[in-house]
């Protein structure tokens, strides 16, 4: 795949975890600020100043790409990634039909490179912070769990996307 140009919808950084415990008892406040511009990501570590920066439990799993066309928004049109709780929200590739690729994304202050490697699947969660249905509605589509391989900047914007290395 040749590089094509994408856009970076939203990012999300959250400090904090605000789905803990049971779908039942409702998510935790929202973080001010947690819908970012600009996102500073470190090699190996993740977002700085999210919740699963440099977690070692998280390492390959540190941030999520998610694709926009896959939103629910017939189940809540003002979806977004504050109901996913994913980080990064791209329009016009499809980032799930990618995972076992390395990608760059380009924002104009040069490439972060991602190694893309499972599935972020959807849990109870969706269906309490987007609306019933919404669990079902992103299986196959919920984003992709990923290792940052470069550091970088990403900004919501246009952006090159590229596929640098496939499965």
């Amino acid at each position: 795949m040749a590089r094509v140009r994408i856009q970076v919808v939203q990012l999300l950084v959250s400090p904090a975890h605000r789905l803990a415990g049971r779908p039942a008892d409702g998510p935790g406040p929202e973080g001010p600020g947690e819908a970012v511009r600009r996102a500073e990501v470190r090699e190996g570590l993740g977002l700085v100043g999210d919740r699963y920066f440099g977690q070692r439990a998280h390492r390959d799993a540190s941030v999520t790409l998610m694709a926009e066309e896959n939103l629910p928004v017939d189940i809540d049109p003002a979806v977004d990634l504050r109901g996913t709780r994913r980080n990064v929200l791209l329009r016009g590739v499809d980032i799930d039909a990618l995972v076992g690729s390395v990608v760059g994304i380009d924002c104009g202050t040069g490439p972060v490179t991602f190694a893309l490697n499972r599935p972020a699947r959807p849990c109870a969660w969706m269906d309490v912070t987007i609306g019933p249905g919404a669990q079902r509605a992103l299986r196959g589509g919920g984003g992709v769990r990923c290792t940052p391989l470069t550091d970088g900047v990403l900004e919501v914007g246009e952006a090159s996307f590229e596929i640098v290395s496939g499965p």
